[in-house]
């Protein structure tokens, strides 16, 4: 997974966006640092502080909107060799993990904006595949 990740050059990915129906998710915030997989991740906390930042989706190429999130978070999970693991992240690396989990549990980046800008993204995703296609 974190091939294909690198490959589409993204900064995460989660099993369910290649067909595999496990929770697993990849990342990695920082080209830096070395790729982290978090098996089973569970949120145990958020912080009250939020940002809004810009994110895209290797799911939906060409879209990007402005998603709120919680600023910090913990999360719990179990690393590629079963041993459990606890992660207090924030900024970019809180925001990769969310969005991660977001996937795992069926949820879009689409789903978390308004449906004006819903609608938006949904056009310049049209756009991009249409100059993708020409």
């Amino acid at each position: 997974m974190g091939a294909l990740m690198d490959d589409a050059l993204g900064i995460g990915l989660a099993a369910t966006q290649v067909g595999v129906l496990h929770r697993l998710l990849v990342y990695r915030a920082d080209p830096d640092q070395p790729l982290t997989a978090l098996a089973n991740p569970e949120i145990e906390w958020v912080s009250e502080e939020t940002d809004v930042a810009n994110e895209g989706c290797l799911s939906i190429p060409g879209v990007h909107v402005e998603v709120t999130r919680p600023a910090r978070l913990r999360v719990s999970a179990q690393d590629p060799t079963g041993a459990p693991i606890e992660i207090e992240a924030e900024g970019l690396e809180a925001r990769v993990i969310q969005h991660e989990i977001d996937h795992l549990d069926g949820v879009l980046i689409l789903d978390r904006v308004s449906k004006e800008q819903r609608k938006q993204a949904m056009r310049e995703m049209r756009q991009a595949l249409a100059q993708r296609d020409a």
